[in-house]
Parts: structure tokens; sequence; C-alpha cells
């Protein structure tokens, strides 16, 4: 399932283009990398590295490397990263020493020489069988990116009623200010061809969480088409994320990317900052 595309320009962040059209990539020398934004996950890293490892050596017909890219960790999440890198010729590290999961995804993506490009959360909570059916379309040039869905009906999720309640409304914000069309932004599990990477990601400005959003966003604003795929997913009740802390920063993005397009305007942003503002405070 793809999610309708416009052709609105991105009037300061990129130049404006019709729908692209996009070239099948040749299966027979494709070559994958899976990055795994990692802070502090020391505790996870070696047992879902491995998972991941074992996964794609049995089931991707592809080349493929696994990227663990390393935020900031302040604990022993380099040291294990790097053993397992020494042990394993498809995994490699990569440390950056400022925190941010959008920092570590772009400078990633920008340095990789693989076709397609992906990236999983560090848990695994979405079922790794979604990965292949999810890249296929990017393989075929039906899409430029690809991520998996949460809210389409077709997933299968357990998580609790607060986690979707917040997600529920924070897509709904997005669609309703940015006129969107995909469903859902934030669910761990995203790729994107390279070619499409090389022109999008210099125009990706965010550095934390809103930038499984801000990329979507312009995606679309520059004509590339999005498959969405559902899911099976799993809460990971262990999650450390600072949920009003996200959303203040979420609407912050919104609003900075309205203004990028000339549409920002002060009482809708407020009227929309104040609902999302609701959601957070009914989730903590």
């Amino acid at each position: 399932m793809k999610a309708a595309t416009i052709t609105q320009p991105l009037a300061l962040a990129a130049p404006a283009v019709d729908d692209q059209i996009l070239r099948p990539l040749n299966p027979r020398i494709l070559t994958v990398d899976i990055v795994l934004p990692v802070l502090s996950e020391a505790h996870v890293l070696e047992r879902s590295v491995t998972k991941l490892y074992k996964y794609l050596a049995s089931n991707l017909p592809y080349r493929w490397c696994i990227v663990i890219a390393d935020n900031g960790s302040t604990d022993g999440t380099a040291a294990i990263a790097r053993r397992l890198a020494e042990r394993y010729p498809e995994i490699r590290l990569l440390q950056l020493p400022e925190k941010g999961r959008g920092r570590a995804l772009k400078q990633a993506w920008m340095s990789s020489k693989a076709d397609i490009l992906a990236y999983m959360d560090i848990d695994l909570s979405t079922n790794l069988d979604s990965f292949e059916p999810m890249i296929a379309p990017l393989i075929t040039g039906d899409a430029g990116l690809a991520t998996g869905s949460w809210l389409m009906k077709q997933s299968r999720t357990t998580r609790g009623f607060k986690r979707e309640f917040i997600s529920r409304c924070y897509n709904r914000i997005i669609r309703t200010t940015m006129k969107t069309k995909f469903v859902d932004a934030q669910c761990g599990f995203k790729a994107l061809r390279r070619d499409v990477a090389q022109k999008l990601l210099p125009y990706i400005k965010d550095t934390a969480w809103f930038f499984d959003t801000e990329l979507l966003v312009k995606a679309e604003y520059n004509g590339y088409k999005i498959h969405e795929g559902p899911v099976e997913w799993i809460e990971d009740t262990d999650s450390r994320v600072d949920v009003v802390k996200t959303a203040t920063e979420d609407i912050k993005g919104l609003s900075r990317v309205r203004q990028e397009y000339g549409q920002s305007s002060f009482g809708e942003m407020a009227a929309f900052g104040g609902l999302l503002l609701f959601t957070a405070i009914f989730y903590l």
C-alpha cells in the first residue's frame, strides 16, 4: 500500500520537482545498510545485534551490513559494538560524540555506499519478517521511501492505550497541519534509496526524534512516493523517551517546517500545540 503524494514545492528547503521517476535496482548486485542508532544501550546491544545478524544471514538475499551508530553513549555500548564488529565482517561501528538519533542516521546514510539505506530501533520491537516486503518497492522503483506503520488496519500491535492515543493524536496533527497523506510518521522501521537520500538529507535539519517526520514530509512534498506497510509490533516497556520533551520538540519542528513553506500561522500552531500538550499530560 502506498501513500499518495502531493507536489507542493519545498519553498525554502529544496528545489521543487515533479513526481520522481526512479529506475529499478539490480537485485543481483544490490547492497543494503541497516543502521541501528544507539545511545547507552549496552544492556541490550549484543542480544539485539546478534538476533538481527542471524535473521539477515538466513533470510535476506542481498549483500548487507549492520551499522551500529553510537551517538554519545556513556556506558559500555561502544566497547560491545567494537567487539561485534571485530567478530563479524558484516557489522561496523560508527561513533559520534554528540547525541541525536537524527544526527546519527543522517551521518550514517550520507556516508553509505549501499543502494538501500534502512534503520530499526535497537529493541527490534517490529517483526523482522516485515523488512524484505518493506524494501521491495524501493528495489523496483515504485517508491523512494518506505516505512512500517503501526496505524494501518492490517497492522498487529501490542501497546498500551496511552501510547496508542498520543500516537494517533500526533499523526493526526501532522496530516492536518502539513496536508500529508502518510499514516504513521513514528514507526522506527524505515528505509530509502541512496539516490533519494542524497537529494533529501541535506535539507533535513532536525537531529533528534523529529527527523523521521521531517524526512517523510519533505519527501512527499518533493514528489517521492512513500510506501507504507503494516507491521507486527510489540511495545518496549523499557522505553526511556521523554514524552513531554519529545512532544514539545515535535510541535516546534512542525512549526519550523511550515515556516519554510510560508504556511505557518501562530494561532493555528498554538492550537495544535495545546492539543499535543494535552495528550502528553494525559500520557503522563
